[in-house]
C-alpha cells in the first residue's frame, strides 16, 4: 500500500470508532474494537475487521447490527471527512484475539504438564484473570529443595508470560 491509503486507513479506523461509540444507539452492538481498515487503491470498498468481545451468539448479533449501521456510519464519514469518495464498508470479523487466547490456553496446559484438549475452550474469547502468585525468598526457604525449585520455575514462568502479554499489548497499541 501506500503512504496514502495507509494514512486514509487509519482515518477511517479513529472516525469509524468514535462514531461508533458516540453515534450509534443500538443496544445490540456490544464491546467492539475497530482492529484494522483496509481500502482498495482507488478507495472504493474499504474492509474493516472487527474484534468482539462475549459469546459466539453475542459476536454474531453484534456484526448483524455494525452491519445494518454501516450506511449511518459511512454518512457520517462523508460528513467529517473531506474525501473524493467516502469508500462501501464490508466487515470482517478479526478472531485474532480467540487464536491467540487459544494458544495461550495450551501453553499454560503444556507448562502445568496436562495434555492439551483438543477442543477450544467453550467460545470464552478472553482469558480468566487469576490471582497474581508472587515467591519471595523467605517463603522458598521454607519450603523443601525440589519444592522451592519447582516455585521458583513457576514464578519465571510467570513473569515470562506477563512480559509476552504486555509485548503483544503494546503491538496491539502499535497498531
Amino acid at each position: 500500500m501506500t503512504q496514502r491509503t495507509d494514512r486514509i486507513d487509519e482515518l477511517l479506523r479513529q472516525e469509524m470508532t468514535s462514531i461508533i461509540q458516540r453515534d450509534v444507539e443500538d443496544p445490540r452492538i456490544g464491546f467492539v474494537t475497530i482492529t484494522d481498515v483496509t481500502t482498495a487503491p482507488d478507495l472504493r470498498h474499504a474492509r474493516v475487521q472487527i474484534s468482539v468481545i462475549g459469546q459466539e451468539a453475542e459476536r454474531k448479533t453484534t456484526l448483524a447490527a455494525l452491519g445494518r449501521a454501516m450506511p449511518f456510519v459511512r454518512h457520517e464519514l462523508g460528513r467529517r471527512l473531506r474525501l473524493k469518495r467516502i469508500p462501501e464498508l464490508h466487515l470482517e470479523l478479526d478472531d485474532s484475539v480467540e487464536r491467540g487466547t487459544r494458544i495461550l490456553h495450551l501453553l499454560d496446559e503444556l507448562e502445568a504438564g496436562h495434555e492439551p484438549l483438543a477442543e477450544a475452550s467453550g467460545g470464552e474469547t478472553l482469558p480468566t484473570p487469576r490471582a497474581a502468585v508472587t515467591t519471595d525468598a523467605a517463603e522458598l526457604e521454607g519450603l523443601g529443595g525440589a519444592a522451592a525449585a519447582q516455585a521458583a520455575r513457576d514464578e519465571a514462568a510467570r513473569r515470562r508470560r506477563a512480559a509476552a502479554e504486555r509485548r503483544s499489548n503494546a503491538d496491539r497499541r502499535r497498531r
